[in-house]
């Protein structure tokens, strides 16, 4: 039995999201953890750091290393973190003094993390831009009609389809605007070392956290940000920020399909056990439960900025419970919200 709903043999048919699950897959992390593994033997190799011949025969065995996901599990129970038994498997298939040395857990881990971010919002901005487009066709076709307008759920003065439409499509935009400027804070390199002051680099730090960098596309730092989190709290403030506006368009399009409000119909709906002649806003309904799902996480997420020290062994995996999560939650809000928006066969006073 699994208690996550993304994942649920049945639940999962509402909440899943396959594209997202397939970004933030075990197979994927770990390929992920392996990019990074082969490229600092690469950078420490070009920099003298690690035999030359040496480090490219271990980044070419951790490219294709096998890894036991049983034993990394066991290590986890022990270790708190995967890397301590990956290495162990890297070592035992790859030169050993070329494989992770002067890196750390964090760096391998975060990078990750970094990796799939950098996936997740190709896949969130892509959705965005669907569904802006989607809402634009409605707006052409439904735009000028007439609808009731409504203030605090009750009869106001008199608009049009357009005018609400706006308020949901308008958002969209912003969004993706904002997406773009937290990538730049967040497909960031992480490289820290032990105690996140790249001692066991020595000169050589700056040249091997940039040709790391290059390596996986992401950008260079001049300090390990592995303490400083605001950058990723950042990032799950705006995925709340995305369902609470898929959300406002769920929450309205429900209002709308009342019976006896009928501003709205669309193809398709949930069916009754009970009552047959039911069609009810099941997806429409599910975009506030998400909303107010990633609403209340954001609050986690902030208290995983808490990093003690140079490190965090509280916080940290925090983060791990939480942010995979929002992420799930939003690409599954932002495709209902598009299959919505395709199902709309009317909009307007009926």
């Amino acid at each position: 039995m699994t208690s996550a709903v993304f994942d649920h043999p049945w639940l999962s048919g509402l909440f899943n999201d396959p594209e997202m699950a397939a970004l933030l897959s075990p197979e994927r992390q770990m390929a992920q953890m392996l990019a990074f593994e082969a490229a600092w033997s690469r950078a420490c190799g070009a920099a003298g750091l690690f035999d030359p011949e040496m480090a490219a025969e271990a980044a070419s065995a951790i490219e294709s290393a096998k890894i036991d996901f049983a034993d990394i599990a066991a290590g986890m129970a022990q270790d708190g973190v995967p890397v301590p038994r990956l290495v162990k498997q890297l070592k035992a298939v790859a030169p050993a003094e070329a494989v992770h040395k002067g890196a750390t857990s964090q760096d391998v881990v975060d990078t990750a993390l970094v990796l799939s971010l950098r996936d997740a919002s190709n896949l969130i901005d892509t959705r965005l831009a669907g569904l802006d487009e989607a809402l634009t066709e409605l707006e052409a076709r439904f735009g000028n009609a007439p609808l009731m307008g409504r203030t605090r759920m009750q009869a106001a003065t008199e608009i049009t389809v357009r005018d609400r439409l706006l308020a949901w499509r308008l958002p969209l935009s912003g969004h993706r605007e904002r997406l773009a400027a937290l990538r730049l804070q967040v497909e960031r390199v992480q490289i820290g070392g032990a105690s996140g002051d790249r001692k066991a680099l020595g000169d050589k730090a700056d040249a091997v956290v940039t040709a790391v960098a290059q390596e996986l596309g992401l950008a260079s730092t001049d300090k390990a940000w592995h303490a400083m989190r605001e950058g990723i709290a950042g990032y799950a403030s705006f995925l709340s920020l995305v369902t609470g506006t898929l959300g406002k368009i769920g929450g309205d399009v429900a209002l709308m399909a009342q019976q006896g409000v009928e501003d709205i119909a669309l193809s398709g709906g949930g069916g009754s056990s009970a009552m047959p002649h039911k069609q009810n806003p099941v997806a429409a309904e599910l975009l506030v439960t998400l909303a107010r799902y990633n609403a209340t996480q954001v609050s986690a997420m902030h208290h995983a900025m808490l990093h003690e020290q140079e490190r965090s062994g509280v916080a940290w995996t925090l983060e791990w419970m939480v942010l995979p999560q929002m992420l799930m939650t939003t690409a599954r809000a932002l495709a209902v919200a598009q299959d919505i928006a395709g199902k709309v066969t009317r909009l307007g006073a009926s």
